[in-house]
């Protein structure tokens, strides 16, 4: 065995132990706002065997019975192992918030010190917390007394490159009894421009002592994570814009880790998924919104064919379930040269 499908093999941890929870394997699909819901997680489900998330959700709208907030984390019982995700900057609410997590029946439960956009950073939520890492550890402390689930943080490299701090978050998390960290090589102020550092979630490793280190950036093919491995020796990845559109990409990095040859998906088998998603959709929301929701799922699937612009420009003026289904069927499949441009997302 070569070299490099050394390394690979090594990337793969299956099984991996996160806390007391057991998972098949180290490859994780992210929470993705606008994204993560139900429908896609079924999809998911249908190729990954590892752990899934549901979309963000805020503490205070947890611990207040927003019903909203409770559909976003609807899930069923095939959806194990699955973790949510809450954002917002008080300990006694993360706390509590956690506790309802855990009661719900997750597995997992995640502070998010990563989300970029205004409205979450403007409360000190999400990235907004890399500025005070010791709250950092307040709220993950908080936590971890309320419940017997893991507690994972996400959080980015820093607010900018001026103020680089994920190291020394490793360290706070660690001591309050996080079980896991993930490093988005990224800072708050880059959001999704530029390639993800690597450099920095490596210092995250160098820096812990028993917390897991997860990688995240620029997944998007299954070779992307066996070179994160060797840049950064990680323990797992979590893969994020990378899943929209390809469910079964974790299909691709498990073996590719384990040094295996993988097979891409021809682009009828992307357009069957498609409408597999499709049907989904139709059978979890009202006909309206899965015409919509089409609009912008549609174009993930059929990324790497020729035409997806214009397929997109029709799919936005569908306006039944029967037209969409034959724009998709009807959409003529030829593979183009190079990828598309990736949809930037709040993961």
């Amino acid at each position: 065995m070569d070299d490099s499908k050394s390394v690979a093999l090594n990337g793969l941890k299956a099984p991996f132990q996160l806390g007391s929870l057991i998972l098949p394997h180290n490859v994780i699909y992210a929470p993705l706002a606008g994204v993560s819901d139900f429908p896609y997680r079924r999809m998911s489900r249908r190729y990954h065997s590892g752990l899934i998330y549901c979309e963000m959700v805020k503490m205070d709208a947890l611990v207040r019975n927003d019903t909203g907030t409770f559909h976003i984390l609807d899930f069923d019982a095939s959806m194990h192992p699955i973790g949510a995700q809450i954002c917002g900057s008080k300990p006694k609410l993360a706390g509590q918030a956690a506790k309802i997590i855990e009661d719900l029946g997750f597995d997992v439960v995640d502070l998010n010190c990563g989300c970029p956009v205004d409205k979450v950073t403007k409360d000190g939520g999400g990235s907004g917390l890399l500025k005070t890492p010791d709250l950092i550890g307040e709220l993950i402390a908080e936590m971890v007394a309320r419940v017997k689930i893991p507690v994972t943080v996400k959080v980015r490299a820093g607010w900018d490159e001026n103020s680089i701090n994920c190291h020394e978050i490793t360290k706070i998390a660690e001591a309050a009894g996080a079980k896991a960290i993930c490093i988005h090589g990224r800072t708050r102020k880059q959001a999704y421009k530029g390639p993800a550092n690597r450099e920095w979630i490596r210092q995250c490793k160098e820096a812990a002592k028993e917390i897991l280190v997860i990688g995240n950036g620029d997944l998007m093919e299954a070779h992307d994570a066996s070179l994160m491995y060797q840049q950064t020796g990680c323990d797992a990845f979590l893969v994020a814009r990378g899943t929209m559109g390809r469910p079964w990409i974790g299909t691709e990095m498990v073996p590719h880790l384990s040094g295996l040859e993988i097979d891409p998906k021809t682009l009828e088998e992307c357009r069957q998924a498609l409408i597999e998603h499709f049907e989904e959709t139709l059978s979890y929301h009202h006909k309206r919104k899965a015409v919509i929701d089409m609009r912008h799922v549609g174009c993930r699937y059929l990324k790497k064919a020729v035409g997806t612009r214009d397929f997109r420009e029709k799919i936005s003026r569908a306006q039944t379930v029967q037209e969409v289904r034959e724009l998709i069927m009807g959409f003529e499949l030829h593979e183009q040269q190079g990828s598309a441009e990736e949809e930037p997302s709040c993961d």
